[in-house]
Formats: structure tokens, sequence, C-alpha cells
């Protein structure tokens, strides 16, 4: 494993991961204008052997492909035993309209499902993708608490969940990670998700880490996004908001140049690393989208500099918004068809 990289225990799991995570949507190319199945799996080789152990995916990201190239990279490298599988369940869709469904027949299937694409008799950590207003957030614990009793799952997290809807989450199973999205531009849940996670000892899985790329220190005004790419729905990529985020990137990347001399990537997880018992999910496709992975660790920001990133946002982004794009529906209608 590379020296560097480091580690956390997911929640009271035994399970330790590496602190930065593969995040996979992307490379199901759904929402992200497709997808390049020989560079998937050159990339999930690269990230393995830059020393991450934790790979996060879910059945939606391509509807199954990226659980199946997850597989396939792990079968013809024998490194499943190397690596931790973080996949998810509660969401159906019909042709790509995407709803949620976290009733216990949908969730026997799904684990099922997950473990045949995955090519694994057990899956590491198994997250509720969103809750559901038309199932009792109990009656979908308590599923995953019989999957975790049959050892089919070694540990239990909870994605996009409020923290009254995991306290009662956990009277009925056992919970040890949160998945919320969290980055420099996203922080909704520092008034509630994190303080709870940090009260309750869960571990934090950040996704959105690199802010669908803005934090990636590579997007310009010129960039442009085809096809079914999500962030051509994105309200921070429309203008006016998107010249206020980039402008804010451009700040940060003098920032993290100046200050430590490390790029804007390596400040925005480095920043998410620095606020409690966190792991970054770090979305690539392409195994050069993990160049620099090695310039996140040996270091962390002080009080002075998180008051200074906190200046550098409040001066350039005049009218956020937050990550509420995303959420898919909870439609009875929907799933009175499907």
């Amino acid at each position: 494993m590379n020296s560097v990289m480091e580690t956390s225990e997911i929640g009271a799991s035994g399970l330790v991961a590496s602190r930065v995570a593969l995040g996979t949507w992307a490379i199901g190319g759904w929402m992200w204008g497709g997808t390049d199945t020989r560079g998937a799996l050159r990339t999930i080789d690269t990230a393995i052997d830059r020393g991450i152990t934790l790979i996060d995916t879910a059945p939606v990201y391509g509807f199954g492909h990226a659980e199946e190239i997850v597989g396939r990279a792990l079968r013809a490298g024998r490194r499943r035993d190397r690596v931790l599988i973080a996949t998810k369940c509660g969401l159906s869709w019909q042709g790509e309209k995407v709803f949620r469904n976290a009733a216990p027949g949908r969730i026997q299937q799904e684990v099922e499902e997950s473990l045949r694409r995955l090519r694994t008799d057990r899956i590491d950590l198994y997250q509720v993708h969103w809750p559901d207003a038309l199932v009792p957030v109990d009656e979908t614990a308590a599923v995953m608490a019989r999957l975790f009793e049959q050892g089919k799952i070694r540990a239990i997290g909870v994605s996009n969940f409020s923290p009254t809807q995991m306290e009662t989450f956990r009277e009925a199973a056992p919970l040890h990670a949160t998945q919320p999205p969290y980055n420099l531009f996203e922080r909704e849940i520092e008034a509630n998700v994190l303080p709870h996670a940090k009260k309750t000892g869960l571990t934090v899985l950040a996704y959105g880490a690199l802010c669908r790329g803005l934090l990636s220190g590579r997007m310009t005004e010129a960039t442009r996004f085809e096809g079914d790419d999500l962030r051509r729905s994105d309200p921070k990529f429309q203008e006016p908001r998107y010249q206020q985020y980039l402008a804010a990137a451009t700040e940060l990347k003098g920032f993290a140049r100046e200050r430590y001399g490390k790029s804007l990537l390596a400040l925005a997880i480095r920043w998410i690393l620095d606020q409690g018992p966190t792991i970054a999910l770090w979305g690539a496709r392409r195994a050069e989208q993990l160049d620099g992975l090695e310039d996140v660790f040996g270091w962390s920001l002080d009080e002075t500099a998180m008051r200074e990133i906190d200046a550098i946002l409040a001066r350039n982004i005049l009218d956020p918004v937050g990550p509420e794009f995303m959420a898919p529906p909870s439609s009875a209608k929907v799933r009175a068809v499907a």
C-alpha cells in the first residue's frame, strides 16, 4: 500500500479503508457523457496501485455498468481481497427515469444483483442510496440488519439521510457510515449531518468532493458539456453562478499554490479530510485523473487557512446553491407502474 495514504475505520465496523476512495459514478457513463470500459479498468487498477482501498459504486451508475466494471477489474487482477467495495440500494429505474424504492423486497433483489455484477460473495459497505418517503425507515433498516446478520454485507451505511432519519434507522439496525454531498462549495451538512456523525461515531463518505469538476483546477469559461452530462442541468454551471464559482476556484487555486505549493485539487480533498471523521470520494474515469493523489497527504490546514478559505468563498460566490438538483423523485405514480 502507498506509504503516505491515510486510513480510517468505517464507524465501529472494524473495516479499515483509505481516506480517499474511488468514486465510480462517471465510470458508469450515465449522466457523464458515456463510458470507456478499457479506460475504466485501467483507472481502477491505477487507484489500487496508488493506495486506494475503498471503491464506491452503485447499481444506478450506468444501470449496472459501473458495478460490472468494478467486478471485472477486481476479478482480473485478483485484487478483491485488497479492497473494500461500497455499493448501494434503494433506487429503481424505468429506462433512464430513476426513482426511490427502498422497499424490503426491492433491497433483497438488489443485493443479489449487485453480488452477481461485482463477482463477489460479500459487500463490505452496503448503503441505502436515498431515503424513501413511501417506506418507513425502520422497515428498510430491518432488511439491512438481516443482510448484515447473514454476512452478505459487512457494514451498513445510508446516503442523503437526515440525522432524524439516521436515528430512526439505528433503532432497527447497526449503522456505520453516512454518505452526503460535501465539498468546499457544498457545505450544508455542517449544520446537521457532520455534527451528528461526530457525536455518534459514524464515518462520513463525502461525495462530490471535487464538485463535479469545479474544484479540479481544470475548468474554464470555455469548458463545454455534451449529451446527457448532468452539469448541463446543474445550477452551478449556469450563468451568472458559473462565473462566481470559477472565480472562487481561481482564487483558491492561487491560495493553494502560494501557501502550500499544492494544486487546487489537493487543497479541496485535504480540506474535506481536515473536517473530522471523513473519507473523500475522488471520482475518476481516466487514470490520469488520479494524478496528484499523493499531494493530498502529509500536511493539513490550520484555523487561519480555514478562515482565509471561507473569506475567498464569501467574496466570490454571491448566489450559492446546493446539490439539491440531483435528488431523484419518490413517486407513488411511477412506482405503481414499475
